[in-house]
This record gives structure tokens, sequence and C-alpha cells, in this order.
């Protein structure tokens, strides 16, 4: 039973995340009368090839520091792989992650993020306002109570690296493709006692909880910047300060019609 303890509290962890997606789905569709095409890109349809893009990028990179750091220091890790519970917990991860950072990035950078632009008229307060959301939505994790609330640096800034990218891309493939690849590969690769996804990952971190200052703001003020320079590269995108601080002029969320 223990073997599988931990897969279940991630299933019904993950599951409570697929619910909350349905849920936004169904007022977008049904009371703003929205498709999820419009929620998700302002192309004429969902461009996949730019979630595998950034999914397969970034779950390079992400697997690679971890592989790294487990090299350098691998007093650090434990192999922690037992091949059934690590299937179920594949195949629970594979279903269930990409759903659970859908509904965040749906619920942020979509639904919120274009209802705040009508509100507001303009496109810097809805990146604000999300981008804090999301970090803050992050302080109940057990990650805050072992290393500080300066980790909320991290949360905060990945919520405006993910608006910055929706943004100047004018949809929300990459940051669907990036946040899919970030959970879904920690989930696999790695865990410890003090984090928010507890998993029959294949490694385990058995270090004791400690984070610089530096490290914080390294991934913030350096690899997300660098990350935003290579996406820009790719997909060519310009306009900076229009797409990032101009004006909302047209409504991209339908209000609800009223029968007469």
């Amino acid at each position: 039973m223990n073997l599988l303890e931990s897969n279940l509290n991630l299933f019904l962890m993950l599951l409570s995340f697929a619910a909350g997606l349905l849920g936004v789905l169904f007022v977008v569709k049904y009371l703003h009368e929205q498709s999820l095409r419009s929620l998700t890109t302002s192309r004429s349809k969902i461009d996949w090839r730019r979630f595998g893009f950034a999914f397969l990028f970034w779950g390079i990179i992400s697997s690679t520091m971890v592989l790294i750091d487990h090299y350098m220091y691998p007093e650090h890790y434990e192999f922690n792989f037992k091949l059934v519970p690590f299937l179920i917990l594949a195949a629970i991860a594979l279903v269930l992650v990409p759903l659970q950072t859908s509904f965040e990035e749906y619920l942020f950078r979509g639904y919120l993020m274009q209802g705040l632009g009508v509100l507001c008229k303009n496109k810097w307060v809805p990146l604000i306002v999300t981008s804090s959301l999301f970090g803050l939505l992050h302080i109940a994790n057990p990650e805050i109570e072992k290393l500080g609330y300066i980790l909320l640096v991290h949360y905060i800034g990945t919520g405006f690296f993910l608006g910055i990218i929706t943004l100047m891309d004018e949809g929300l493939e990459l940051a669907l493709g990036f946040h899919a690849a970030n959970n879904l590969f920690t989930a696999l690769l790695v865990t410890a006692d003090w984090t928010a996804f507890q998993t029959h990952s294949i490694l385990r971190d058995v270090s004791d909880p400690d984070i610089s200052n530096f490290e914080v703001f390294a991934s913030v003020l350096i690899i997300y910047p660098i990350l935003i320079f290579i996406f820009a590269k790719v997909y060519k995108w310009n306009n900076w300060k229009d797409k990032l601080a101009g004006s909302v002029t047209k409504d991209p969320v339908p209000t609800p019609s009223i029968a007469e």
C-alpha cells in the first residue's frame, strides 16, 4: 500500500486541477460564448508545433540541469527508481500533469488576462496582476515553508515570464508547452520530502533544503531572459512596446447574451 500511497495522493491532487480546467472551459464556452481556440491563440487555429517546441526545448534543458547537478553533487541524491510505482506515476503524470498546468495557463494567461485587458483597456496591468497572483498562488507550497518567502520571487518571476511570452506570441501555446514540461519532467525525474510533488521519481533529493538569493534571482534575471530571447528569435517577435504595454481596443471575451 505504501508503494501506491504517493501515486494515489498525486492522482487526487491533480484530479482537482483537471476539474478546475473543465470549469474554466465551461464558463468560457457557455457563459462567454467563446471557443477554445479564441481563448488559446489569436491565430486561425491552435499551433501545436509551438507547444511541442516549448515542451521539448524546456524538457531537455531542465532534465539536463538536474543530471548535471546530480553529477556534480551525487551525495545530494539517492536512486529512487522502482519499476511498478514509476510506471503508475508515469501514467498519472502523462495524463494529468498537462491538465494541471493547462488549468493554470487558461485561468491566468487566458481567462483572467483577457478579462482584465477588457476592464483596464491595456495589457500591462493584466500582465502585472496575473503574474503576481500566479506567484502568490504558490505561497502554500511546502517549498515556501522550507526555503522561505524569497522563493516567491521565482514563482512571481515565472508568472511574468509566462505572461510575456503569451503576449509577445499572441497565444498560449508556448506557455502551455513550457509549463507542462517543467512540471512533468520534474515529477518523473526528482522528488524530495519537502516539495509539492511527492512522487516515485527516478531520483530523490536528500540534501538539506537550502537556496541562495543568487539561485532565486538567476532564474528570473538570467535564465528567463535568455529563453525569451531564444523564443523571440525563433518566432521573430517585434513591436514589443505595443504587445506588452499597448491598449486593448477589442473585447477578446464576448459578454454573455441576455435573452429579451
